[in-house]
């Protein structure tokens, strides 16, 4: 399973680290993304990263604020977020895939497809 961490209330400029913890499988055979999603649109995907090697993906969503990384040791990805905006407001998922296209150049397009692992969500409010 996947247990998130992180989120919460800031205002703009600021900073949140979300956590997305695996049990029960190691992530050097998965690629995790963090996807979010604003009530009635659809999830769109943020950011991945394959567990093997660390290659990274990011989406025009990030602008550049985002950082993904991961801890082989503890099992955890990680979602730094930086310079924070209204617009980044959402419930943010981790999820994991096995299969390589799905956690690639063209991320944001294939989204959720072939991501069969979630977790439980973590909201991000971003308002003065």
């Amino acid at each position: 399973q996947l247990v998130q961490s992180g989120g919460g209330f800031v205002q703009p400029g600021s900073s949140l680290k979300l956590s997305c913890a695996a049990s029960g499988f190691t992530l050097d055979r998965y690629a995790i993304g963090w996807f979010r999603q604003v009530p009635g649109e659809k999830r769109e995907s943020v950011s991945c990263i394959w567990g093997s090697d660390g290659a990274s993906f990011y989406t025009h969503l990030t602008k550049g604020r985002f950082a993904i990384s991961k801890d082989s040791f503890r099992n955890i990805v990680y979602l730094q977020m930086d310079n924070l905006e209204r617009e980044d407001t959402a419930t943010y998922y981790c999820a994991a895939t096995l299969s390589m296209p799905y956690c690639a150049e063209g991320f944001y397009h294939t989204g959720v497809t072939g991501f069969d692992l979630w977790g439980q969500g973590a909201q991000v409010t971003v308002a003065s």
